[in-house]
């Protein structure tokens, strides 16, 4: 799913945890909770292996036998918010009905939906990836490019079939990651706002800023 985290989105709030299907079980799990939590409220360089350890309630040498260093606890972090996201993406392609401007509007909302959702995770996955060396950041990097290609590809091909009058298809999809990205930073659920309602609308915005006349966004 970056800037560096703001420190008023270092904050505890319902939007947080981690995909159950992507957390693994036992102690591994209770690490990548805690880890999560940490990078979230005091950011990576603030947080030590032992803070860790101690969030999750076990002692050095049980976390070393699952992590080597705080690093590999983040570059999982970091990887499962960048597969959680691309994982709904292409979900989200393959359901949506209609032409390109009903896959876009499903793709935004999956996106909008991925960032409130997982809020904390989506901070964390987008605000601390620069600070993984290559090696670690590479799986990381390698998905969140194919998630913006799916995007680009889908902007071009509603040009080329005349959906779509974005002039500068990079840019567009520019503005709709960032719009997405951002709501991982606001995003509270004591709200007027369900994730839902902000996803639609979100959406609809993004059919704006690409031309979608109003007859291709209800297809």
């Amino acid at each position: 799913m970056g800037d560096r985290m703001p420190e008023r989105a270092r904050s505890a709030d319902a939007s947080a945890g981690l995909p159950p299907r992507a957390v693994p079980p036992g102690t591994a799990g209770r690490i990548l909770a805690a880890g999560l939590e940490l990078f979230a409220e005091k950011g990576f360089s603030g947080t030590s292996i032992r803070d860790i350890g101690a969030r999750a309630g076990i002692n050095s040498a049980t976390l070393y036998s699952h992590y080597r260093s705080k690093e590999h606890v983040l570059a999982d972090l970091v990887l499962l918010g960048h597969q959680e996201l691309h994982g709904r993406l292409q979900h989200a392609l393959v359901t949506a009905r209609g032409g390109p401007a009903g896959k876009l509007a499903a793709l935004v909302r999956a996106h909008v939906l991925a960032h409130a959702e997982y809020a904390q995770l989506a901070r964390v996955a987008n605000a601390e990836l620069h600070v993984l060396g290559s090696e670690a950041a590479a799986p990381s990097l390698a998905l969140r490019e194919q998630s913006r290609q799916l995007l680009l590809a889908l902007l071009d091909e509603g040009v080329r079939g005349g959906e779509f009058t974005a002039a500068d298809p990079l840019l567009a999809a520019a503005a709709i990651v960032g719009m997405g990205r951002q709501v991982a930073h606001w995003y509270r659920p004591n709200q007027p706002y369900t994730p839902e309602q902000i996803a639609d609308t979100f959406s609809g915005y993004a059919l704006a800023l690409v031309g979608a006349a109003e007859h291709d966004r209800e297809k």
